[in-house]
């Protein structure tokens, strides 16, 4: 079974994720995949460099996302871009890790944890969709506070997703992640159960 895992930035995918992870679940994370696929020399460095210049490096020449973040997040042209570099390497990566546990364990159950699972159409590809939602201005609280900005960079960049309010109509299940950690924990459990039956 494959489930796809999403939410909005600072929504708490990644508290779900770690939850399911604890009960055996294999979790694939399109963050992380995006950070490997960005190292130095990889195609996509080369391409998000030769598009962004090399103010967005710091001084290892690693790429510096708070401010490539700053950059594409202030426009929407530039962050389709950047989107048109990453997008469709990161999904090719998902797909054979997919490929990979599924050769090992056929009957894995497998969840993709992707900000932008629906924006991308690869949600498509899941059995389920479990989306995480939290208002947004707890959203906005969170991102503040997670990456350090300032509370109008923070609904700039909530202005670049599909609401959570749109993402939950593509849902087959929610997790409420409004209130406390163990709380959406225990959401998370139940979700895993009803998914797993």
């Amino acid at each position: 079974m494959i489930i796809g895992l999403t939410g909005g930035i600072a929504s708490g995918k990644t508290i779900v994720a770690e939850f399911l992870k604890g009960l055996g679940v294999h979790v694939i994370d399109a963050d992380e995949i995006s950070r490997e696929i960005t190292k130095i020399g990889t195609p996509a460095y080369k391409d998000i460099v030769n598009e962004f210049g090399t103010d967005i490096l710091k001084t290892d020449r690693t790429i510096n996302r708070k401010r490539l973040g700053e950059i594409v997040f202030a426009n929407d042209a530039l962050l389709k871009k950047l989107n048109k570099t990453t997008h469709p390497r990161i999904i090719e990566e998902e797909k054979k890790r997919i490929r990979d546990i599924q050769l090992k364990i056929p009957d894995a159950v497998i969840v993709v944890n992707a900000a932008l699972l629906i924006e991308t159409g690869h949600y498509k590809e899941m059995d389920k969709i479990i989306v995480v939602y939290v208002d947004e201005e707890t959203q906005i609280e969170r991102l503040m506070a997670r990456d350090g900005i300032t509370e109008a960079a923070a609904r700039m960049r909530l202005s670049r997703q599909m609401p959570l309010k749109e993402k939950v109509k593509f849902a087959d299940f929610v997790i409420d992640n409004s209130f406390s950690i163990e709380k959406t924990k225990d959401e998370a459990a139940v979700v895993f159960k009803k998914m797993t039956l």
